[in-house]
């Protein structure tokens, strides 16, 4: 499966914990922009993708004409006919029901919606623009208008939040019909205004944990599988396009910043919106080719972010060569004595009790 990934790098407003490539106020290069994603699908005209994923920034502020104009230009140079699911990133201050309404007739089947917490004195902690209320009102518009696949992220961990906040924010979605949703722990990423300043209520390392755990717990209670670190959707409504990256499958990255993995070769266009323009052709910036042995660690490392569905061994085998996977097979048998990794006798899984500190897990895995 090949995926296609459009990046739509514009916002109202940086969150205060941002560090995507994305730029507040410049809704003035919309059309440009456009044009250039049009502009740089020439290179890979023909293509065939059975996913696509409009991320972000926040895609719904482009507004419906210029969402129909992409996704049909989309269209017209690659080949679409065969797609499995097409998502549209949304945020509730931007979603329309005109612009709502042009996503579902250009062929989107699924909305993600950022919602990040229902209490408004979280959102506000972090520079959220939209309220709680907006957020719902989004979320029903999606019903309204016919999305059958609704998806919603979640922060763990904001400033203020307890855990009858965070539950009370589930309960709230879950009884609005969706069926997927991410929740990430909040992250003081360098560079950042929330790192430069950190609000003094926020929850210690050790109060974030107990705050996914619990509500892990309680997604589960709600027949919610937690299928991914960071995501959990209803039984079929897991999200093709992300498992597609953590099979280790292959996807090509459109506009500033986004990133390609295709024929081996992993490449990052440059996150610099005027060079985009002015040569949406010549955005390619960091390429880097991945021998036999790097190829299978980073994809053994990306399946086992799939909880349920971690690594089959004997097909890994198949797919990447016994000469490729014997120095890999060892760090995951050594992974499994620790307890770090559960083994069944034909497939390694992270060991439950290890999500939250699953990264220097899945850093051994990749270099040893």
């Amino acid at each position: 499966m090949t995926g296609l990934y459009v990046h739509i790098p514009f916002c109202v407003r940086k969150c205060a914990y941002c560090d995507f490539y994305s730029l507040a106020g410049r809704e003035d290069l919309i059309d440009p922009y456009v044009d250039a994603v049009l502009g740089e699908c020439e290179a890979y005209r023909s293509m065939s993708f059975r996913t696509l994923y409009l991320g972000g920034g926040t895609p719904s502020i482009i507004g419906a004409d210029s969402l129909t104009r992409l996704v049909g230009g989309l269209r017209d140079i690659f080949d679409l006919s065969r797609l499995e699911e097409a998502t549209i990133e949304a945020n509730p201050e931007s979603a329309t029901d005109e612009t709502m309404k042009a996503a579902l007739n250009a062929g989107f089947s699924r909305i993600s919606v950022g919602v990040q917490s229902l209490a408004d004195g979280e959102l506000t902690s972090v520079g959220r623009i939209h309220t709680a209320r907006q957020a719902v009102d989004a979320i029903d518009l999606a019903n309204r208008v016919g999305f059958n696949d609704i998806s919603v992220d979640l922060i763990a961990g904001l400033p203020g939040q307890t855990r009858d906040s965070l539950r009370g924010s589930i309960d709230s979605l879950i009884s609005r019909g969706i069926s997927h949703l991410s929740l990430y722990c909040l992250s003081l990423e360098h560079g950042t205004p929330l790192a430069q300043d950190p609000p003094c209520n926020l929850p210690s390392d050790d109060e974030q944990a107990e705050l996914f755990e619990r509500a892990c717990a309680y997604l589960k209670d709600k027949g919610f599988v937690h299928y991914e670190i960071s995501n959990f959707a209803l039984s079929g409504h897991e999200c093709k396009h992300n498992l597609n990256y953590w099979r280790g499958g292959e996807y090509l990255g459109l506009g500033p910043a986004a990133a390609s993995h295709l024929g081996g070769r992993r490449f990052k266009n440059r996150a610099d919106i005027k060079a985009y323009l002015e040569d949406p052709a010549g955005a390619v910036d960091e390429v880097e080719e991945l021998g036999p042995d790097e190829k299978a660690a980073e994809e053994a490392m990306l399946r086992l972010r799939l909880l349920e569905e971690g690594l089959n061994v004997a097909e890994f085998t198949r797919r990447h060569g016994q000469d490729n996977v014997l120095a890999l097979l060892s760090r995951l048998e050594r992974l499994s004595r620790e307890g770090s990794l559960l083994f069944d006798g034909s497939r390694y899984r992270l060991e439950p009790m290890r999500v939250m500190t699953s990264n220097p897990i899945l850093a051994r895995v990749l270099q040893g």
